[in-house]
């Protein structure tokens, strides 16, 4: 109920502003695109991570490899803040 009322609020200003606007702003919009990908980063590595460190602990040639695939799902992060500078 409260949700409707306030989209329906919304509605108004903008209708009163005479002109179109964003319903969310483009700096809150980049904020949350970087956090979902800090978050589905995180969600990634926790099983990676946890996967590498028993290779690790039963084979240490296996450094290499868990380093590697513990790093990728960081580059998740590294693309949303590409994104956000794009945005910007």
């Amino acid at each position: 109920m409260e949700l409707q009322l306030t989209a329906a609020f919304l509605n108004a200003m903008v209708l009163q502003a005479g002109e179109s606007a964003a319903a969310i702003p483009p700096a809150t919009g980049a904020a949350i695109g970087f956090g979902l990908a800090a978050i589905g980063a995180g969600y990634a590595e926790r099983s990676i991570g946890s996967a590498a460190v028993g290779a690790i602990a039963e084979d240490r040639g296996m450094l290499g490899y868990g380093v590697l695939l513990t790093v990728i799902p960081e580059t998740i992060v590294i693309f949303g803040l590409v994104v956000v500078f794009l945005l910007q």
